[in-house]
């Protein structure tokens, strides 16, 4: 979500930069004609303009200084909302020898759904990995890469993973692999992801998209399908569902955590704290960022044909998630969570701490299953952690 926010308003900056100084009402009008490059399918999306009396109320001479303000505040201030880090994940040493001590970095922008994604799978099974935040303007930590969108995962430093659901599907093979009726036995991770054919397409609009075949899909025999999906149709339920929270889910969470100004300097609020800005810094990422992420939210809104209050199709489809799994079931994996619960607990996840999370669980029938995967979660990464999952 910053991340998108923070390319937009680099984009911004530099038109502001290359035109004659301006008044307030023009440059309102770049806004709409930015084309938005997010981390992932829900972001890319262009929309209506923008008239906030928060940024552009009265007349302002000399846009060259405004768009050194918008590249300071995007580029510098955002930045520094996930800035560059590295982070341990430690797990215990038996889960570190069952998956063959595979050395795993995850390339992410932290507030990515994706990405949350890609961590809640990693932090379930109990699987060591490092963690490198990626500038989500310039992306410098990932040109080496032909793939510019994250989570890119990299493993052993040599197998390169793109897309949160290829690599979620293949490492789970990987970790399949160990059984002795397994397909994979004693397959590489670079032979495993031959599975998933990368495919080029030109979308509506003449761009270039990249797919992935089969990306849903644990490359399991039927014997060792029957045990990892031990009911009638779990497979296809769990696949059904895995995609059900790319292609809508995700699409539901920048309009809600950025519905109203006040929500979306509340939220980017959150983020500053969390980030430990500076003074100016703090500024230019609560305010410039807030403003342009309000707008993005109601591009979103237009795009994906979401009601005028955006807070019931949130409600709506957790929900419908909610009754899927049914009162029978812990997760819709049955007593343990499956690929979809995690899917579904990613997304979610990133909105905690928001008045949007907070409404949620106010108001939807979520919050038991949502606490059990927390505990699930957090169960390998926190061995001390008691887990009470009724």
């Amino acid at each position: 979500m910053a991340a998108a926010c923070a390319r937009t308003l680099g984009k911004v900056g530099w038109h502001i930069l290359e035109s004659p100084p301006c008044r307030a009402e023009n440059i309102a009008s770049l806004i709409p004609r930015v084309p938005l490059h997010g981390s992932s399918r829900a972001y890319r999306t262009g929309g209506a303009g923008f008239r906030s009396k928060l940024l552009f109320s009265t007349p302002l001479r000399g846009g060259r200084v405004l768009g050194c303000a918008f590249l300071f505040g995007g580029g510098l201030g955002l930045y520094q909302t996930i800035k560059l880090s590295v982070q341990h994940h430690l797990a215990e040493e038996d889960v570190k020898a069952s998956v063959g001590g595979l050395k795993l970095t995850l390339y992410q922008y932290k507030t990515c759904p994706f990405c949350s994604k890609v961590r809640a799978f990693l932090d379930y099974h109990g699987l060591p990995y490092e963690i490198v935040e990626v500038n989500p303007v310039m992306r410098k930590e990932i040109k080496w890469s032909t793939y510019r969108k994250v989570p890119i995962v990299m493993v052993n430093g040599d197998v390169q993973l793109n897309d949160s659901s290829v690599i979620i599907s293949a490492l789970k093979t990987q970790l399949m692999s160990n059984g002795l009726i397994s397909p994979c036995r004693d397959k590489t991770i670079a032979e495993i992801l031959r599975c998933y054919p990368e495919m080029k397409a030109v979308n509506e609009k003449g761009k270039e998209v990249t797919e992935f075949n089969n990306k849903y899909w644990v490359m399991v025999n039927e014997a060792e399908g029957q045990t990892m999906y031990p009911e009638k149709d779990s497979r296809k339920e769990e696949i059904k569902w895995r995609k059900w929270a790319d292609d809508w889910l995700v699409h539901l969470i920048s309009p809600n955590v950025y519905r109203t100004t006040g929500e979306a300097l509340a939220s980017f609020d959150y983020i500053v704290r969390e980030g430990k800005f500076g003074t100016y810094e703090g500024f230019f990422a609560k305010y410039v960022g807030a403003a342009a992420m309000f707008v993005i939210s109601k591009r979103l809104k237009s795009r994906h044909n979401l009601q005028d209050d955006v807070r019931q199709d949130l409600y709506k489809a957790v929900n419908e998630w909610v009754v899927a799994i049914g009162k029978k079931r812990k997760f819709m994996g049955g007593d343990q969570p499956n690929l979809a619960d995690l899917a579904v607990y990613g997304i979610l996840s990133v909105m905690e701490g928001l008045e949007a999370w907070d409404d949620m669980m106010e108001n939807t029938k979520v919050k038991s299953w949502y606490k059990r995967m927390e505990k699930a979660t957090r169960a390998k990464t926190d061995p001390a952690l008691n887990i009470d999952q009724h």
